[in-house]
């Protein structure tokens, strides 16, 4: 069985290091993009098994990336998983609709964080 590969669209150094770190720590492939729409064009060129979206990004948020990657045919069923110190109420609500399967708040854990993304893989 081969590795998953995850896609992290995120503008934060730290924060990126820190997904990539726990990811590749569990045998994950690991792309990253620091503004949406490299986001877009390296989910329509890659084929991710999950796409980790950070809500705020500069130029184009998390939630219209969302909307675009749900455009495109190989990316409809990619599960996305928002991941956003956004933790107000109706966040969650408005990722959902935006098209994100998922929702996890910053700062992650990093004691559950592979678990929350396993349980979106067939593989998990």
């Amino acid at each position: 069985m081969s590795p998953s590969s995850v896609l992290v669209i995120e503008d934060n150094e730290q924060n990126l290091y820190l997904m990539r770190f726990l990811l590749e720590h569990h045998g994950f492939i690991v792309w990253d993009a620091t503004s949406g729409p490299q986001g877009l064009e390296k989910a329509a060129r890659l084929d991710p098994d999950l796409i980790l979206l950070d809500i705020q990004l500069p130029g184009m948020d998390g939630y219209a990336v969302a909307v675009e990657l749900r455009k495109l045919e190989a990316r409809r069923t990619t599960p996305i998983i928002a991941v956003t110190s956004h933790a107000m109420v109706g966040d969650r609500e408005k990722a959902i609709a935006s098209g994100a399967t998922d929702y996890i708040e910053k700062p992650i854990n990093p004691d559950t964080f592979i678990d929350q993304l396993k349980k979106h893989l067939s593989t998990g």
